[in-house]
């Protein structure tokens, strides 16, 4: 259905009605829009400012009281007050179509229990977050973690184990207010108000997770109320969602959201404290240890189709492998790192390709050189048994190359 050109006259009968005042948002004026399904006129844009905090404009109309076109007259809104049934002297008004009062409903028949994933291994922060969803509290959690440790699979496999729905977001800059909450969509040329995930999730008394939050902008701040256990508004239905028995919230994130230093993790943001604060706990999750990741790519061969012991000592070489270079990174000696993630990965290339050598390769192809090709001469040499000095040599091949750029840029 598309939306009906309107003057400026008829837009502001329509803010009026809406919000009994002609001083309005931008945010207001697409509500208005969105409400009684009718264009912003061009004339908004010429609006005064009449406030800065938040910025507010005056719109410009020409007769207030004698707008040719009342509010009344234009599409219903979305969630008009309940009508009485009439009697002999009242006249029954016309039903809005179901298109502009209803939304999507909550579909009973779906179930977002996660599958479960029998090469999953329980480590870290397993037990306490199992505990957490356990008891079906409100108890939001801040989970975060370098990349591929396994923060998401976790959460995903928890929730299988217990029986617990999830629905998952997964945050960018342009994530947005309705995007998480809804907003109108047309469907089979009808506009209709579907319902967001977090919507979805506080309805059923889901685990809502918040994927990678730190990647999103300020427009997060939308999330604040529900982040408290309480209730949220829909202004576009002028409905209020009660968030139901169990419903709680787990975000990932890279950082502690104070933004990324280093540049490693472009894109994330400098979180606000108060935002960051409404999280009951914060909890941090290493890579694992070389004994659970042992265990983590044995079980990802097995669920491959490859025999364990047909490995030899292909997985002890790689989790050896990785953790000195997971420890050469912290210390500063090398730009890269290997992730469990990259690992399970290496595993599932060897098992398409049947070559060890060349599915390393392939996981690191994407590193500078300098850094592939001493990662590689690393693993050869573990490969080889000779790892007495592994971590120094790695780090001495990356200083070597940097000290040939010193030298060139002193000449």
């Amino acid at each position: 259905m598309s939306k009906k050109r309107v003057s400026i006259n008829e837009f502001g009968a329509a803010t009026k009605e809406l919000f009994g005042t002609l001083d309005v948002t931008k945010a207001n004026m697409n509500t208005v829009s969105a409400t009684y399904n009718i264009c912003i006129p061009t004339k908004c844009k010429y609006a005064e400012k009449v406030s800065e905090n938040p910025v507010t404009y005056r719109l410009p109309v020409t007769d207030e009281v004698s707008a040719p076109l009342k509010a009344q007259e234009l599409v219903a809104p979305v969630s008009p007050a309940p009508v009485s049934a009439p009697t002999s002297n009242e006249v029954e008004m016309p039903t809005p179509t179901a298109a502009r009062t209803s939304a999507t409903a909550l579909d009973t028949t779906i179930s977002f229990i996660p599958k479960t994933d029998k090469s999953f291994v329980s480590w870290g922060n397993v037990t306490d977050i199992k505990r957490i969803l356990k008891s079906r509290l409100f108890f939001p959690i801040y989970l975060t973690g370098m990349s591929g440790n396994g923060k998401t699979f976790g959460i995903e496999q928890i929730c299988a184990m217990l029986g617990r729905e999830m629905i998952r977001v997964n945050f960018t800059a342009e994530t947005d207010e309705d995007d998480l909450f809804g907003g109108f969509r047309l469907v089979n040329g009808e506009t209709v108000f579907q319902y967001g995930p977090v919507v979805e999730a506080m309805k059923r008394g889901a685990v809502l997770l918040l994927d990678e939050i730190d990647l999103g902008s300020s427009k997060i701040m939308a999330l604040q109320s529900v982040l408290e256990g309480k209730g949220y508004f829909i202004k576009k239905r002028a409905e209020w969602i009660e968030p139901a028995d169990g419903f709680t919230i787990i975000a990932t994130a890279n950082t502690k959201g104070k933004g990324s230093d280093d540049g490693r993790f472009i894109g994330t943001n400098v979180m606000n404290e108060a935002f960051l604060d409404r999280f009951s706990v914060t909890m941090y999750q290493p890579y694992p240890s070389e004994a659970i990741e042992k265990k983590i790519l044995t079980k990802a061969a097995e669920s491959f189709g490859i025999a364990s012991e047909s490995l030899g000592k292909f997985i002890p070489n790689l989790t050896m492998w990785g953790d000195i270079i997971r420890k050469t990174f912290e210390e500063g000696g090398v730009d890269e790192i290997i992730s469990t993630r990259r690992l399970v990965d290496i595993i599932k290339s060897y098992s398409i390709f049947g070559d060890r050598g060349k599915a390393i390769k392939m996981a690191i192809e994407r590193f500078d050189d300098e850094t592939r090709e001493s990662f590689m001469s690393l693993y050869e040499k573990i490969d080889a048994g000779i790892a007495t000095d592994a971590a120094s040599e790695v780090t001495d091949e990356v200083a070597d190359e940097s000290d040939w750029d010193d030298e060139d840029s002193d000449a």
